[in-house]
């Protein structure tokens, strides 16, 4: 069976049957459980919900491996931080990888004794930093500077160390791109981008092949309490269904923006692995099912882009990225990233692709 069709049929109600395709969100904090506790699957909402196991078992078909859902992105990252890391050990982060990720490394792991290396996430610069690791923490492509690393290339050198992997995939999503087919230990996305797809809910998880470490994940989020709200689940499960629909539709107006953007300010304002001049564009061409929905650029001055995104008429200004409808930002605004000041961070949505280059192409030239 093609794996569209998995995923679009992923957690539903076998065809033969009866009731609603999708079961409904279970709203229960507290369940009827006589005698011990251990005869009972569910007993009180903080440690397990039907809603989460149906959205977990189609994450588990994204992903090639058992998921375990979160209330959101950075509490599925916590999540794997917390099981991994203890005191005295060492992570290997992107110096460039997603910003609340370093602000963690810097506040709460660094106040638990852990060690964090900060390494260029181009041209597999951390393989060169894993000596005594004990995790190597991998985000491809980059979000918002959209660099590229070899994810086969770092599992094989972090194995020969006993370095765990994980990987930040949250921009490419289990769609595109399967760390654990290639090896890693964990992949982590937030939800709340693509794989949800419609700006209206927040959630994370993370995926393994190892049933000690989702073991791990899930008494993480039972005694954390950083379980997901089953609407939210629900939510997602439902728009997970037209991912492959929604997703090729985005990557492919993303390269035709990407091009047009190329052509009108130069390859070296335009960061997008599907150009052919970008430095990651053969490994992302190897790993990727597609190049993503995300393109960035940088229009020199933030005066210039304040113009640009004040000028478009189709696109929102928003922050976050992989919804059906085509945002875009000025990203130092957030002063978290080492980008210049005229930096965008562009979302292609689903609008048609002649609308979004054409909204783009009429406020580029009025600013």
């Amino acid at each position: 069976m093609h794996r569209d069709t998995e995923v679009l049929h992923a957690g539903y109600r076998r065809v033969d049957e009866p009731g609603p395709f999708l079961h409904g969100p279970q709203f229960s904090s507290t369940y009827v459980t006589p005698g011990e506790p251990d005869q009972h699957r569910l007993t009180y909402g903080r440690f397990d919900n039907p809603t989460w196991r149906a959205w977990e078992e189609a994450l588990g078909v994204i992903e090639g491996g058992r998921a375990v859902s979160f209330a959101s992105g950075m509490a599925a990252a916590a999540a794997v931080f917390g099981v991994t890391l203890k005191p005295g050990d060492i992570v290997v982060l992107p110096a460039d990888c997603y910003y609340t990720i370093r602000l963690v490394a810097s506040n709460w792991l660094l106040g638990i004794g852990v060690e964090t290396r900060l390494v260029p996430t181009r041209d597999n610069a951390q393989a060169q930093a894993l000596e005594g690791a004990r995790l190597l923490w991998i985000e491809t492509p980059t979000n918002p500077q959209l660099d590229v690393c070899d994810i086969g290339l770092l599992v094989e050198a972090a194995k020969k160390q006993g370095v765990l992997v994980a990987v930040d995939n949250t921009t490419a999503t289990g769609y595109l791109q399967q760390p654990l087919e290639l090896g890693a230990d964990f992949a982590i996305a937030a939800d709340t981008k693509a794989l949800s797809g419609h700006s209206d809910v927040l959630l994370g998880h993370v995926a393994t092949r190892d049933n000690e470490r989702e073991t791990a994940l899930r008494t993480w989020r039972t005694q954390h309490g950083a379980i997901p709200g089953p609407m939210e689940v629900w939510l997602a499960h439902r728009s997970l269904a037209t991912l492959p629909v929604r997703l090729t539709r985005q990557c492919e107006s993303a390269q035709l923006l990407a091009e047009f953007l190329s052509s009108k300010l130069g390859a070296a304002s335009v960061y997008y692995p599907g150009l052919r001049k970008h430095p990651g564009h053969e490994i992302a061409k190897r790993q990727m099912r597609a190049f993503g929905s995300v393109v960035s650029f940088d229009l020199g001055t933030r005066a210039r882009a304040d113009s640009f995104l004040g000028r478009l008429t189709l696109v929102r200004q928003a922050t976050s990225f992989g919804s059906v409808h085509s945002t875009a930002e000025r990203r130092a605004r957030w002063g978290a990233d080492a980008i210049g000041e005229g930096f965008i961070r562009f979302s292609v949505g689903c609008e048609v692709a002649d609308d979004i280059v054409g909204d783009v192409s009429r406020a580029l030239a009025a600013s």
